[in-house]
């Protein structure tokens, strides 16, 4: 993992939204998320001499995710979210094997999966980062 070259091809941005997250432990994050959601991490930062870094780059079912370690001597010290939820949502058709993935992998779920008031398949998840995940679906007719 940290042999990868300073200078890489710059990697496709997916999507119309890119959230990008500050995590303590990029790095293991990002692993998880190729376990729990089977993300592909495209770009990195080599770590510093603590093991943070400044960037990763993954996707993840068609879209961008990126995320970085916290650096609190340079202003990017961890902040609880005020104002909204920080909650990623995952959109699939196939939401069973996505959420037995996340469950296996290692979230803890919040709202288990069940069809909702607005008419689709819907549950909350939390990584062990802290970040929750919203997965949605349409109900399949029978």
């Amino acid at each position: 993992m940290n042999d990868q070259p300073q200078t890489q091809p710059k990697a496709k941005v997916l999507g119309g939204l890119t959230p990008y997250l500050q995590l303590d432990g990029a790095f293991k994050a990002s692993e998880f998320y190729q376990k729990a959601f089977g993300a592909e991490q495209v770009f990195f930062y080599p770590p510093d001499e603590q093991g943070r870094t400044m960037h990763i780059h993954l996707h993840i079912n068609g879209s961008t995710l990126m995320i970085s370690d916290f650096y609190p001597e340079h202003g990017m010290a961890p902040v609880k979210p005020q104002g909204f939820t920080m909650q990623l949502h995952l959109g699939s058709d196939d939401i069973d094997a996505w959420w037995q993935r996340a469950i296996d992998a290692g979230c803890k779920v919040g709202t288990p999966l069940q069809v909702m008031f607005w008419g689709d398949r819907w549950g909350q998840l939390t990584d062990p980062f802290g970040v929750e995940w919203a997965m949605n679906a349409p109900v399949k007719a029978a």
